[in-house]
């Protein structure tokens, strides 16, 4: 029987650099205000959020990718025909196929890089670290770009109490390549499918294409809705505070540190009241900087954690080489934890 040669990489991977896109629109509570009733006081005090970045025409999917993607590559200190693969984690891309990380790797000038997408919701980023990670131990690319990035303005039911306000667009990216020393933990992971109804498209694409009105959603108009994100509310904050901050703690436990070795925390930004739950269930010392980007970006899914630990890096608030905690969690219901050493 023929024997296989053994792949050989890299014996550890880190993140080498990272780079982020905001919209340049600014959409405060007040645009929100328009279509719902509420008030600016009523959506900080549930979410803490003040403004959120809405992209206009030409600040696609791909175009936001590319623009963070190049940021990353350049903050790695590589050229773009170095690497490997790209993934991109989203769900406001529209074309069933091909994958968008296709064109995107396209653009940022790779050598024919291996592309896909992958649909993790909020826990995207990690899902796409993760498997950066095993491409660059097992050898399969010595470089890889992980983007999480989304429209979520295009998603939004503005009618939509429970969600109007929440979300925001935005890239994030970041390279992830060979390490001479453990830089990214054991990845904490996972689904609880049986809660996917909690965080949902309100109707499937098959049905919105039917166009059946005494079936789908109409606005305040009578016009057919076009599919939006919706959640239980309540649903998904308990089940983050309670569950996700247990997760938090396997992630520490399998990287071999506890709360006192970290500097960062990097959760999803999802909900401010969360994140504050969160860092108290897991005791973090006052010493950890706490990323609470949500304030100004919304909850922009995939790209928020790169985006959060993008703007943390470019403040000071810390430094290259801190230990950070991340985790995102989402539509689902799925997880994803880790450590990792800030690029």
């Amino acid at each position: 029987m023929a024997k296989i040669k053994p792949s050989k990489g890299a014996p550890y991977a880190r993140i080498l650099g990272v780079g982020g896109y905001r919209p340049t629109r600014v959409v405060p509570n007040e645009v929100i205000l328009e279509k719902i009733d509420s008030s600016d006081e009523w959506i900080r005090s549930r979410s803490g959020i003040e403004t959120r970045h809405w992209a206009g025409p030409e600040e696609t999917v791909a175009a936001m990718s590319v623009e963070a993607a190049g940021k990353a590559i350049a903050d790695a200190g590589i050229d773009a025909s170095q690497v490997g693969a790209v993934v991109v984690s989203t769900v406001s891309h529209f074309a069933q196929t091909p994958a968008i990380a296709t064109s995107i790797a396209d653009q940022l000038g790779t050598e024919k890089a291996a592309a896909f997408d992958i649909s993790a919701g909020c826990a995207g980023f990690g899902y796409g670290l993760t498997l950066a990670k095993g491409m660059v131990v097992e050898g399969s690319a010595e470089y890889v770009v992980v983007i999480g990035v989304e429209r979520l303005s295009d998603l939004t039911d503005l009618e939509d109490r429970a969600t109007a306000f929440l979300f925001g667009d935005g890239a994030g990216a970041v390279v992830v390549g060979p390490s001479k020393e453990p830089a990214i933990g054991p990845t904490v992971w996972g689904s609880e499918g049986d809660k996917s109804a909690i965080i949902k498209q309100t109707v499937s694409w098959d049905r919105f294409h039917v166009g059946d009105v005494n079936e789908l959603p109409l606005d305040r108009e009578g016009n057919i809705k076009f599919p939006a994100i919706t959640q239980e509310g309540q649903a998904v904050f308990r089940w983050a505070v309670f569950e996700m901050a247990k997760v938090a703690q396997q992630a520490l436990d399998a990287a071999g540190i506890t709360s006192d070795d970290l500097d960062v925390f990097i959760p999803h930004q999802a909900n401010v009241r969360i994140i504050d739950s969160m860092v108290k269930t897991l005791k973090l010392p006052e010493h950890v900087t706490v990323a609470r980007d949500i304030r100004t970006t919304g909850n922009t899914s995939a790209a928020s954690i790169p985006l959060a630990m993008e703007r943390l890096l470019a403040t000071g608030e810390a430094k290259s080489g801190d230990t950070a905690l991340v985790i995102g969690f989402g539509a689902g219901l799925v997880y994803a934890a880790t450590v990792v050493t800030l690029p």
